[in-house]
């Protein structure tokens, strides 16, 4: 009987800070089963052996911010069939597209101390503005059973089912108290894709955002309830500068209400 080609799999870095990937690590004893499914070829986070494309799934964690790295992500789209970005840092630029509201030129020579070797670019950008995305997996970090059903999903040749729905919606399955209703506190949940399980309203706190924006947000009404309880702008600008601050919707409503 002729044996079936395990589809080949690579794992690529860019400007991150790793997390994505060892949530793929993490998946334990899930690992196993998708390492009997597929061959890993190339995981430098994991294994030193490289397998040469062209590969079936690429993951793709990190943001584009330096020019090499703008043209090795053409690279990878070129050795890819499916490309998947992982994470906020791939799907909206990072935290490190905080970068993108100031003149980065300005912070060289404050953090580096040899600043003239230093080569970026003005902006920190999702790998979507540089390449075609076929899926994009949000989070900081991703879910490991959203990145299984994603894997899944591309392997047996149907759509990921991964929930469009707000942070909201999450809470409510927990049977969670609402934090702005009960306490006032702020929180972006209302706005933001779920996929944490609503892991800080658990503890009393406001979402943070990390999965980025949900599927047709309405920051405007959230930002609305904002400055009915008092809240400054400046602060309301922090709110949806996160790690999703590049997001379309999260971006365009904080430089609403900057000064």
């Amino acid at each position: 009987m002729k044996q079936t080609k395990k589809p080949k799999i690579a794992v690529w870095k860019f400007a991150s800070c790793d997390g994505c990937q060892l949530s793929l690590l993490d998946c334990e004893d899930e690992l196993l089963d998708v390492v009997g499914a597929v061959e890993i070829a190339y995981f430098p986070e994991a294994s030193r052996a490289f397998g040469k494309g062209p590969y079936d799934i690429s993951l793709v964690e990190g943001s584009i911010t330096t020019p090499h790295d703008a043209e090795r992500i053409h690279q990878v789209r070129r050795l890819s069939k499916v490309l998947i970005t992982i994470g906020a840092c791939a799907t909206a630029g990072g935290i490190q597209a905080l970068r993108n509201f100031a003149e980065v030129e300005k912070y060289i020579p404050m953090v580096y101390a040899s600043p003239q070797y230093i080569e970026t670019l003005k902006k920190s950008t999702p790998i979507n503005e540089h390449v075609f995305v076929d899926f994009e997996l949000r989070g900081c970090p991703i879910n490991k059973y959203q990145l299984l059903e994603v894997f899944n999903a591309y392997l047996n040749g149907r759509k990921p089912n991964v929930p469009p729905h707000s942070v909201c919606l999450e809470c409510k399955l927990n049977g969670n108290v609402c934090v702005m209703v009960a306490h006032g506190t702020p929180c972006l949940g209302p706005v933001t894709q779920a996929g944490c399980g609503a892991l800080c309203p658990a503890y009393h706190r406001g979402c943070y955002g990390c999965f980025g924006p949900k599927e047709t947000p309405n920051p405007a009404a959230l930002s609305a309830w904002f400055r009915e309880k008092g809240m400054p702008r400046e602060e309301i600008v922090r709110k949806f500068r996160g790690f999703n601050a590049y997001a379309e919707a999260f971006r365009k409503e904080s430089e609403l209400h900057e000064e």
